[in-house]
C-alpha cells in the first residue's frame, strides 16, 4: 500500500509540474489561445493515436490475445457504467456545464496518467492491458463524447456518422489491434516516429491544461456541488464499483490492477481539449481537471493499493 501511494504521488507531481510549465507559458505569453487550440489538434489527431500502435507493438501471443479480448471488454463494461451514472445524474443540468460534467464523470486519464502508472506498479502487461483500455476509451471519446460535445444545436456535417467512426482515435485503435494479431513489427523509419509522437502524449496536454489553468477559476471545481459529486463519481465511487464487480467476476492479478488504474485516474485531460474545440465551459473543464489531480493524490494510493490487496 505505502508502495502504491509513493509511485502514484510521484507520478501526480510530475504532471503538477508539467502543468505549471504551462502555467508560466500563458502568464509570460509563450502560449496564446490559438497556440493552445493547435496543439490540441495535434494530440487528438495524430498523439493519441500513436501512443495506441506503440503500446501494441510487441509479439503475438494466443493467451495474451485472450487476456486482451477480456480486457477489452471489461473496460467497455465499465465506460458503458460509467455513461449510464452520468446520464442519470447529470443529463437534467445546463446544457454547456451538463455536458462537462457527464464527461468528466465517464473518461478519466487512463493516457498520460495511468500508462506511466501501470507501466511502474505492473510492468509491460500492465501498460498492454492499460492500452486496450485506452482503446476503448477513444472509442466512447469519439462516439459518446464526441457527440455530446458537438451538441444538437451544431449543425449535422452530411456523412457526419461516418467521420465520427473513421476518426483518429478509433483508426489507431484498428490499426494497433492488426499490427499486434499479424504480428507486424514496423519498420524503424515508421516505428521511431510513431514513438517519438506517443512520448508527447504527457507533456504536451499538461502544457495545454497549465496554459487554460491561468486564466481559470479554480471555485468553479471547489464551490460547485455538482463538480464535487462528478469528481466523487470519478476518483471514488465509480472505482470501488467496478472493483467489487470484477472481484465478484474473478478477475485478478495485473488485469485487474490495471483496470482500477484506469478508471481510478482523474478526470481527463482531453475533456479541456474537446471543451475548446467545441466553445463548451472550458474554465469548468480546466478546474475538474485540475483539482481532481490534485485530488488523486490522496484517492488513487488508496484505491489501487486496495486492488493490489484483493488481486
Amino acid at each position: 500500500m505505502l508502495s502504491s501511494f509513493l509511485t502514484v504521488g510521484e507520478q501526480v507531481l510530475v504532471l503538477f509540474v508539467l502543468l505549471f510549465i504551462g502555467f508560466l507559458c500563458a502568464k509570460t505569453k509563450l502560449i496564446n489561445e490559438a497556440g493552445s487550440k493547435s496543439m490540441a489538434n495535434v494530440v487528438l489527431y495524430f498523439v493519441t493515436p500513436c501512443v495506441i500502435i506503440s503500446a501494441f507493438q510487441r509479439e503475438f501471443d494466443v493467451t495474451m490475445l485472450i487476456k486482451l479480448l477480456v480486457s477489452a471488454l471489461c473496460s467497455a463494461g465499465i465506460l458503458f457504467f460509467s455513461v449510464l451514472v452520468a446520464q442519470i445524474l447529470f443529463s437534467k443540468r445546463e446544457e454547456n456545464s451538463g455536458v462537462i460534467l457527464k464527461f468528466a464523470t465517464v473518461f478519466s486519464n487512463c493516457g498520460y496518467m495511468s500508462l506511466p502508472l501501470q507501466q511502474a506498479v505492473l510492468g509491460d502487461d500492465g501498460v498492454f492491458y492499460g492500452a486496450t483500455f485506452v482503446a476503448m476509451f477513444n472509442l466512447f471519446v469519439w462516439t459518446y463524447g464526441f457527440i455530446i460535445m458537438r451538441g444538437k444545436s451544431e449543425k449535422k456535417e452530411k456523412g457526419a456518422a461516418l467521420k465520427i467512426l473513421l476518426n483518429p482515435g478509433i483508426i489507431g485503435t484498428v490499426i494497433g489491434v492488426v499490427l499486434f494479431v499479424c504480428s507486424i513489427e514496423l519498420p524503424s523509419i515508421v516505428a521511431q516516429p510513431v514513438t517519438y509522437l506517443a512520448a508527447l502524449n504527457s507533456p504536451v496536454p499538461m502544457l495545454i491544461i497549465g496554459f487554460y489553468l491561468a486564466n481559470a477559476n479554480l471555485k468553479k471545481a471547489f464551490t460547485n456541488g455538482w463538480a464535487y459529486l462528478a469528481m466523487a463519481l470519478r476518483l471514488i465511487i465509480i472505482p470501488l464499483v467496478v472493483l467489487g464487480v470484477l472481484w465478484v467476476c474473478n478477475i485478478r492479478g495485473s488485469l485487474l490492477v490495471s483496470l482500477i488504474i484506469a478508471t481510478a485516474s482523474p478526470v481527463a485531460a482531453i475533456t479541456t481539449m474537446m471543451s475548446a474545440k467545441f466553445d463548451r465551459d472550458t474554465e469548468l473543464s480546466v478546474s475538474l481537471v485540475s483539482a481532481s489531480t490534485l485530488l488523486s493524490l490522496l484517492t488513487m494510493p488508496l484505491v489501487v493499493g486496495l486492488a493490489q490487496y484483493l488481486s
